[in-house]
């Protein structure tokens, strides 16, 4: 199994609200796929992400209702049709749970021994035309996956304090 099959394995296991699943991935591993890809990001992500062996475009599908009967048997019927008329509480959802998909397949590539550089330094719309055109994918998020380079931009940053981010009552 190629070894971002492997990833999504891992990932595809996220929770999500009412098992919609809304986020899709465009992994993106020859020259010509990344040359088409770092035309629409940041200046400073370009070189980076055309060194990486691989580079997942994350998505989040509008549509992602359509799956419902499938995901969500029990009332998948019932969501699809109460989604279907509900396009801003759609996306606004879709967004919201592929975010959740998102920390789960970060945790995935790392997990798989890879490093993941996300990245959302880069022109959604651009992206969207040029590899989801006349499809219901958006995108949200660009990840470099492999190792980092001997000259790592920068050492891994601190972490907030075990004291400032817990708390238990």
């Amino acid at each position: 199994m190629p070894t971002t099959a492997m990833i999504w394995e891992l990932a595809r296991w996220s929770p999500s609200a009412a098992n919609g699943q809304p986020l899709r991935v465009l992994f993106v591993r020859t020259r010509e796929g990344k040359e088409r890809l770092v035309r629409h990001l940041d200046e400073g992500n370009r070189a980076k992400t055309l060194s990486a062996p691989a580079v997942a475009v994350l998505a989040y599908d509008l549509d992602f209702h359509e799956q419902m009967p499938t995901v969500f048997p029990a009332r998948g019927d019932l969501l699809r049709a109460a989604f279907a008329v509900q396009i801003d509480a759609r996306e606004s959802i879709a967004a919201y749970n592929s975010a959740l998909q998102t920390g789960v397949l970060l945790l995935a590539v790392r997990a798989s021994g890879f490093a993941a550089g996300p990245m959302a330094g880069f022109d959604k719309a651009g992206v969207d035309e040029e590899f989801f055109a006349g499809t219901s994918w958006r995108s949200h998020l660009v990840v470099n996956i492999g190792h980092p380079g001997a000259d790592p931009w920068f050492p891994r940053l601190p972490r907030v304090p075990v004291e400032d981010a817990l708390a238990w009552a």
